[in-house]
């Protein structure tokens, strides 16, 4: 998780009300990232229970999110935070947590597109914000966003809340976009700015567009159709 990530979800927990319990799909905190990778503390007071492919440090349950062992309508809040990309067959993952989602409950999804093949299991997809909010049809609320150049975004997320879920305020969605523009920032090294710049000159702005636009972001409120 990079630190963008990180103040985007702050951002999202600090602006809109999410019912508990929450969960976390994809939980397992890599040594590296335990500043930036532990959410738990975005949602204090809240029952939270961390879902992991595996067990490690902030697993509660080793569980699989194509075949989730708990009840329908069962949960208030989903999490998954960079890790559709690893689940083999997505769709069948996000049907799942539709399943165990109550009608009042809300889904937070995070999925990188500009990024490196990583991590355990493996990686097998890229979504765009296009490809998300295809998949989050059903929820009649929907807030996407991206990260980066438009057209090769780094991240693409989208906050979903369902049917019988109450949908945002316009002072939540004002009050959101003001938060990522405070906790949602990268700094480059300066060394880094220096030979993008370079780059930039030398070649074009294309190819550096991904970092030299690491803290630009778009978002859009996706509202039922009357």
């Amino acid at each position: 998780m990079t630190r963008f990530l990180h103040g985007m979800i702050r951002a999202i927990a600090e602006s809109f009300v999410f019912p508990s319990p929450v969960y976390e799909i994809g939980s397992y905190q890599v040594d590296d990232q335990a500043d930036l990778i532990n959410l738990r503390n975005l949602f204090a007071g809240q029952e939270y229970l961390g879902i992991d492919f595996r067990a490690g440090p902030g697993v509660d349950l080793v569980a699989d999110v194509e075949s989730l062992p708990f009840p329908d309508a069962s949960v208030g809040t989903v999490l998954a935070l960079s890790t559709f990309e690893h689940v083999r067959h997505f769709w069948k993952g996000f049907d799942e947590v539709f399943r165990v989602l109550r009608p009042d409950g809300i889904l937070v999804v995070c999925c990188p597109f500009y990024f490196h093949v990583h991590g355990y299991p493996s990686d097998y997809w890229r979504f765009t914000n296009y490809a998300l909010d295809m998949l989050l049809e059903r929820y009649p609320h929907r807030i996407s966003g991206r990260h980066g150049p438009e057209r090769r975004p780094i991240n693409v997320w989208a906050i979903a809340w369902r049917e019988d879920a109450i949908p945002p305020t316009e002072e939540q969605f004002q009050k959101y976009q003001t938060l990522l523009n405070l906790y949602a920032r990268e700094r480059l090294a300066r060394g880094r700015r220096i030979a993008y710049g370079i780059g930039r000159v030398l070649c074009g702005r294309r190819p550096f567009a991904p970092y030299l636009d690491r803290n630009r972001w778009n978002t859009e409120w996706i509202r039922p159709t009357k």
